[in-house]
């Protein structure tokens, strides 16, 4: 059942003992609604705690730091920010909390999580955008650790407010964050400016093997585990690679595919022009965002390669 964000934060002060669920493989926006919205409701003297099935990148610690899940077994309510579907929860969330969510906060307009109650706002460049909304809805103030979490989430969704989600809503906000003491220099340099050894030399090893297709329309990369072996590397340092396969000249379609444990591949799309990557992704039971979406599929990985190349095909 659809809510309105009011109905939403009503929910909120209306129960204790809550539990946040973020998604698998966690980025800035999952990670910055948790923790913005888990400090902003201790203010308030209510118990939560933040589930992930993976454990962050170290690059997001200024987020966490010193923040601590509180100790209950009585799980009240069930909140899920930034998940789009059920299965990225990850396996050990989604057999565990699957028909359990009692409401879902997100901006993928290809949501289909199940939950009992959703506010899903498809304008939004980032769900912390809405998470922001929601803590002035119910009047909690934002101090410097709550303005962080939710700057980090706006900046990442967006590449640093470059790509075509920005909106003047979304600069306003990030203005007014920064006002607020989020420290977006150091964000920004550490998101956008700082990259391990480890992820220099995955990197180099996507690169050598990057291929082109369809009259060079289409940029494929992909990441098995022997690359994580041979660079030290794992899959917390693999998001900047997505967003490289479309900014080479001419490519309208950069996928990259990530090959997980079981040996099946996680997908990145990512488009440039006309082209909707969500509409890509749907046709292997994926989703997303027009610009940025993903699905999965199995291995082994020209077998991937294939599935994903004759979709792309098809949009092309």
């Amino acid at each position: 059942m659809k809510v309105t964000l009011e109905e939403a934060a009503k929910m909120l002060l209306e129960n204790d003992n809550i539990v946040i669920l973020s998604h698998e493989h966690p980025d800035g926006d999952t990670l910055g609604c948790a923790y913005a919205l888990k400090i902003a409701l201790n203010s308030l003297g209510k118990k939560v705690k933040t589930l992930c099935a993976d454990e962050p990148s170290k690059k997001y610690s200024y987020m966490f730091q010193g923040i601590e899940n509180d100790d209950f077994d009585d799980e009240r309510f069930v909140v899920s920010v930034d998940v789009a579907d059920d299965k990225l929860l990850g396996d050990t969330l989604q057999s565990r909390y699957m028909g359990k969510i009692d409401l879902v906060i997100d901006h993928h307009a290809s949501n289909k999580l199940g939950c009992k109650f959703s506010y899903v706002d498809p304008s939004a460049a980032a769900a912390c955008e809405i998470i922001y909304e929601l803590l002035q809805i119910i009047g909690i103030p934002i101090d410097k650790k709550i303005a962080d979490c939710l700057y980090t989430g706006l900046s990442t969704d967006t590449g640093c407010f470059r790509y075509s989600n920005t909106t003047a809503r979304t600069l306003k906000m990030a203005a007014e964050l920064v006002e607020l003491g989020a420290d977006n220099f150091y964000i920004n340099t550490v998101m956008f400016e700082t990259k391990s050894r480890t992820y220099m030399r995955l990197e180099t090893l996507v690169m050598e093997k990057m291929q082109m297709y369809f009259d060079d329309k289409c940029c494929l990369a992909y990441i098995t585990r022997d690359m994580y072996e041979k660079s030290g590397s794992n899959e917390n340092e693999t998001d900047p690679i997505a967003s490289k396969t479309r900014q080479i000249e001419g490519v309208l379609v950069g996928v990259t595919l990530r090959e997980k444990a079981d040996g099946s591949f996680k997908v990145s799309v990512r488009t440039n022009g006309d082209l909707d990557a969500s509409e890509i992704c749907a046709c292997l039971g994926g989703g997303g965002h027009p610009k940025a979406s993903g699905c999965q599929v199995d291995g082994p990985l020209e077998e991937a390669k294939g599935k994903m190349l004759d979709v792309v095909k098809k949009f092309l």
